[in-house]
């Protein structure tokens, strides 16, 4: 078969800039990246890159893919691809330095004790140890753009060493120095690492955990882990609760088409109530009844991101049970944190999906576009956290006049570091502000409220919650308290 692609050319010694060279070549079906980086490199040997083991086992090859890190030895071969290197600094075209990377990685330490790691200790270790190191992870790490953190193989390094018996040394106080509450717990890493490694989950959550066992928590985390024990809530209230202010059952203006329970969150019920009196009005219209337990609190994000675990299972307690005695078979969550946690730290005897998969399952209520040019910013708790992409720019497709593409990055709002750092948050969200006005469009559209309130502050253009230019675009005036 013949593939056109575009392949970055660059010599830092003699080029200004990078370009994109067009390249059309023959390879078979079923052919690689790196086999067409082989067909390109049979007819210009100038092209640089790499490859070692082409079995996807020696992370050499990794470069960008229309934009995602991915190895070029595993990835199928697409008419149209544009291959650039990964945004590390360029030795030659796709061969970028991985040499300071790999050799900033932490090792153990010597150790001649004769201890062997149990069984059960290995397989905490599992995980963990399969990294093939082609900095992937290093190379989309927001954190890393504005700090000295370290990054996320490092992280996971640490880790994997401090669950090892053989090591002599406390590795928490290593991790910190190299910015171990940096992270914005994106998870971006472990969706671009060719291994599945979670690195946030399975390993700076559980490097936090053990800080916090040393009293190493930063203060701020600790106050907000002190407001979740005494008031259920991660954030102080405002003028009015949502749970106050809503009856436990909300019926459609029509026919019955689905029923849902609604899980609030803390910022939804506290700061940003409207948001979710919008998003009632919006189920109204799509025929979706909406059952809400007042007896819900905190879902306990704030804490797993910070590694404050010690009272986690009573909340998972409560809220489960809050919904399991009504009857609920499906929990929707409006926010992208508390629907990460809802499905993957919890096991629920039900199924939590977000409200944009809710709305495009069941059918949206006729629209009238809303006459303004939109971009949409992706919640890192819902594009990674739970891989949900095109449904919101499916709806928002259909709510604006216009739609414009934004590039997926960390506003700087999650993992604790707005709380904890808000140096490194202002600098992340001062990167999304440049990105917003690269654009062009009149307002940016999220559907998280962490997202929402940080990119705000760093935005001269409105920022709207999706369900908010849904009850627009259903001819009505969103929610005002």
């Amino acid at each position: 078969m013949h593939v056109s692609v575009q392949v970055a050319r660059f010599n830092p010694d003699t080029d200004a800039e990078p370009r994109l060279e067009p390249w059309t070549v023959e390879v078979e079906d079923g052919a690689r990246v790196l086999n067409v980086l082989d067909a390109i490199h049979s007819r210009d040997p100038t092209l640089a890159y790499r490859s070692s083991c082409r079995a996807g086992q020696c992370g050499s090859c990794a470069v960008r893919v229309n934009g995602e890190p991915v190895l070029a030895c595993t990835e199928e071969a697409r008419d149209g691809m544009v291959i650039e290197p990964l945004d590390l600094p360029v030795m030659k075209d796709l061969m970028v330095d991985l040499v300071s990377g790999i050799s900033s990685i932490p090792r153990i330490h010597t150790c001649e004790c004769g201890i062997l790691p149990k069984q059960e200790e290995i397989e905490r270790i599992k995980p963990l140890r399969d990294c093939i190191e082609c900095l992937s992870c290093v190379s989309i790490c927001p954190a890393m753009k504005v700090t000295d953190f370290l990054g996320p193989t490092s992280m996971r390094s640490q880790m994997r060493i401090a669950l090892d018996p053989r090591e002599p040394g406390n590795r928490i106080r290593e991790a910190l120095s190299q910015g171990l509450f940096t992270c914005t717990s994106c998870n971006r890493c472990w969706r671009v690492c060719p291994k599945d490694i979670e690195t946030p989950g399975k390993a700076i959550e559980k490097l936090r955990e053990i800080a916090n066992r040393e009293g190493l928590t930063l203060p701020r985390h600790l106050e907000v882990a002190e407001l979740v024990r005494t008031t259920g809530r991660s954030v102080e209230p405002g003028k009015q609760i949502f749970l106050d202010l809503v009856d436990e059952v909300i019926e459609p203006y029509g026919e019955v088409k689905r029923e849902v329970g609604f899980f609030s969150g803390c910022m939804f019920n506290a700061r940003l109530p409207e948001r979710a009196m919008d998003m009632l009005e919006v189920m109204r219209n799509a025929g979706i009844r909406v059952i809400i337990p007042k007896e819900q609190v905190c879902c306990g994000s704030p804490l797993i991101r910070t590694g404050q675990t010690s009272f986690l299972n009573e909340l998972k307690e409560k809220n489960i049970r809050a919904f399991q005695d009504r009857g609920i078979q499906t929990v929707m969550t409006m926010c992208a944190g508390c629907g990460a946690t809802l499905k993957h730290d919890y096991e629920t005897p039900f199924e939590v999906k977000d409200v944009t998969e809710i709305l495009t399952e069941t059918g949206l209520p006729p629209l009238t576009k809303v006459p303004v040019t939109a971009t949409y910013h992706d919640p890192c708790h819902l594009m990674n956290g739970q891989q949900i992409t095109h449904q919101p720019r499916e709806i928002l497709e259909k709510a604006v006049e216009r739609f414009v593409e934004m590039p997926a990055q960390c506003c700087g709002s999650g993992g604790g570091v707005r709380s904890g750092l808000p140096d490194e948050a202002a600098a992340l969200g001062e990167l999304r502000r440049a990105a917003i006005n690269k654009t062009g469009a009149d307002i940016v559209v999220t559907i998280c409220p962490f997202c929402e309130y940080h990119i705000q502050e760093h935005s001269d253009r409105p920022v709207k919650n999706l369900m908010t230019v849904l009850v627009e675009a259903l001819g009505k005036k969103p929610t005002t308290l």
